[in-house]
């Protein structure tokens, strides 16, 4: 009998093998050889799944979404059933920051995606779907805080969550190339909330 094939198991397996490859050295310079090589599956079982370079970025995009989105909801599993709002975006912050071997190769995957999209419609018009989504979601966060005493009324939910969104990326780039340590870069995190909810 023929071996049954897991495809969304395989995409994964493809997906982080080119995770890999862009944090150690980009995206450029990797072929759709190389990430079949270090998933160790074939050439063609590669381009069964993707076609281009652009499809395979768009999936792994996705899968650093999903894997993203489990830790924050294991990680705010810890506070109960309906955390503060702060503790919720401090959460998301935290998780953006490339601090651990899985967030700093998310982060490369990232930059690799956007300096990729800057040439290329399909990844540019991802963005713009996907990126506005997560700051509508994030406002939304900040409106629900407001309504319960727990955001001063003054701040605009909108402009803070552009503002808090790329927090974590410029940190990061410190951190890549050493500027700042993990601990300093959670701090400067902690100040801008306090700041924020008005708890300093």
């Amino acid at each position: 009998m023929p071996k049954q094939v897991d495809h969304e198991a395989r995409r994964i397996q493809i997906a982080e093998a080119l995770l890999r490859l862009v944090s150690r050295g980009g995206l450029e310079a990797v072929s759709l050889r190389d990430v079949a090589a270090e998933a160790g599956i074939s050439m063609g079982a590669v381009q069964h799944y993707f076609k281009t370079k652009e499809q395979m970025l768009l999936h792994a995009m996705d899968h650093v979404t999903k894997r993203a989105g489990e830790r924050i909801v294991a990680a705010l599993s810890k506070h109960g059933e309906r955390p503060p709002v702060r503790e919720v975006v401090r959460t998301v912050m935290l998780e953006m920051l490339a601090l651990t071997e899985d967030s700093r190769m998310e982060f490369l995957t990232h930059l690799a995606f956007f300096q990729r999209a800057l040439n290329s419609p399909e990844l540019s018009a991802s963005y713009r779907e996907w990126w506005p989504e997560f700051e509508r979601w994030l406002a939304g966060e900040l409106r629900t805080a407001q309504e319960s005493g727990e955001l001063p009324a003054d701040r605009d939910p909108v402009r803070e969550a552009e503002v808090l969104l790329t927090v974590p990326d410029g940190l990061s780039i410190g951190l890549l190339l050493g500027q700042r340590t993990g601990e300093e870069s959670i701090a400067t995190i902690d100040y801008h909330l306090d700041r924020l909810f008005g708890t300093t």
